[in-house]
């Protein structure tokens, strides 16, 4: 394989989302991708910061992710499209309630290639943070370094 692609490990990673929602739980899915989607993906370009995951037609769809186009494929695809997620489907019909009824959000977290080379996606079922949470959430976090970097002194 040449230079610059990604067998295994993290493709896509956004980082704001544990900072503007409270994660509440994790679920790891699949996505239906085109050919030229996984070279792209392969090459490490794609952006999930701006994407979110929802239902459309009963089915629970990634909108807005940003593959960028594979330039060396005959038959390209669309940079934004939506793209459906797998999940079982007593796990989407638990997803899909939960949102519906407790206002929660499918945040993804992060796109990978598994040990397998298969592409998943990371999803956070969430809640929205408001400003003051996000404040003393960052409050927790510094005092949780600065109290171990404490005892590593001391230690």
């Amino acid at each position: 394989m040449s230079k610059g692609h990604i067998t295994t490990g993290r493709v896509a990673e956004n980082r704001r989302a544990r900072h503007e929602y409270e994660i509440e739980d994790t679920i790891e899915t699949g996505l239906i991708l085109r050919g030229s989607e996984v070279k792209s993906l392969r090459t490490g370009r794609a952006s999930i910061a701006e994407s979110y995951a929802g239902e459309d037609n009963g089915r629970l769809v990634l909108f807005n992710a940003n593959i960028p186009i594979y330039e060396p494929a005959r038959d390209n695809h669309e940079p934004k499209r939506p793209r459906e997620l797998l999940v079982k489907v007593r796990e989407r019909n638990k997803l899909l309630g939960l949102v519906r009824r407790e206002g929660m959000t499918l945040v993804p977290l992060a796109l990978y290639f598994n040990s397998k080379g298969i592409a998943k996606l990371q999803l956070g079922l969430a809640k929205g943070r408001k400003k003051q949470d996000k404040r003393q959430a960052a409050k927790d976090r510094d005092w949780s370094r600065d109290k171990a970097r404490l005892l590593r002194s001391k230690g």
